[in-house]
């Protein structure tokens, strides 16, 4: 696709969303970067302002139906925004975090998607680019609720992929490694599965695990390139990856059996408590 008109991405505060913004802004788009509070877009808009670029900020909550009003001309919707919560077994964590992960995750990324569609269809097509994770790849302990609200995702991308391209709409699912952001920094913590007993071995070496990934983390300015590319490329395939991690986990997933996946994670990870 041409690099025109209005390109909307939420979350854009920080990390990711950010990056991508001034990405698409720098690519030729005119970028509204939204975002539950506008004032944590000033410096977005400083670097932007410093460069030439069209973005905008504008507030847009995806758990607050009410605050998502998305512009006419609309072309390329990034469903960026996303939270994750503790890391629980799933006998132990509650129904209010697998609520919490399911209304932001998914519901809130449907609803603006429901209400971009008509836009896009409207300005003669375009892209809805979701956000999900390389973890759902892979069968990672303590990660059930969070993968499984991405996973979640990843469905309703594959339906909309069919249902959306007789009017010129490309859908496409970006599965994030491991990223130098704010949120990849808070989630390096002891899961908290430690408290949980019988968990404890398990949830150490979930932490480890991630920690050995943190050296390699990608800065969020590479992957909002890849993402941009993704989005122009009109022969781009439905699944992307943006980083070394996520490439890596992506082929393999293409090459193997769900059976020959799992194998190299139970051995890790499936050792009984000590």
């Amino acid at each position: 696709m041409q690099a025109e008109g209005i390109a909307l991405v939420t979350g854009a505060s920080r990390g990711i969303g950010r990056a991508v913004s001034l990405e698409l802004g720098r690519r030729g788009f005119e970028v509204v970067a939204s975002m539950r509070d506008p004032a944590d877009g000033a410096a977005l808009l400083a670097e932007a302002k410093r460069a030439g670029l069209a973005v905008r900020v504008a507030r847009l909550d995806v758990d607050e139906p009410a605050s998502i009003a998305l512009p006419d001309g609309l072309r390329v919707l990034v469903n960026n925004a996303g939270i994750e919560a503790a890391h629980l077994p799933v006998e132990h964590a509650p129904d209010a975090l697998w609520r919490a992960l399911f209304e932001t995750n998914l519901f809130g990324l449907l609803e603006v998607t429901r209400r971009a569609l008509p836009k896009l269809r409207a300005a003669g097509g375009g892209v809805v680019c979701n956000v999900t994770s390389c973890s759902i790849l892979v069968p990672m302990p303590l990660f059930a609720a969070y993968r499984a609200s991405k996973a979640a995702v990843s469905a309703l991308g594959e339906s909309l992929r069919v249902e959306a391209a007789p009017f010129g709409i490309r859908v496409l699912e970006v599965l994030p490694g491991a990223i130098a952001t704010d949120m990849f920094a808070r989630s390096r913590r002891v899961p908290e599965a430690a408290r949980c007993p019988g968990y404890e071995a398990l949830a150490a070496r979930v932490h480890d695990a991630r920690e050995s990934s943190a050296a390699g983390a990608t800065p969020a300015d590479v992957v909002a390139r890849a993402i941009a590319d993704a989005i122009l490329d009109d022969g781009a395939p439905l699944r992307v990856a943006c980083d070394p991690m996520g490439a890596g986990l992506l082929a393999a997933w293409r090459e193997q059996d769900d059976e020959a996946l799992a194998r190299p994670m139970l051995a890790l990870f499936g050792q009984p408590p000590i």
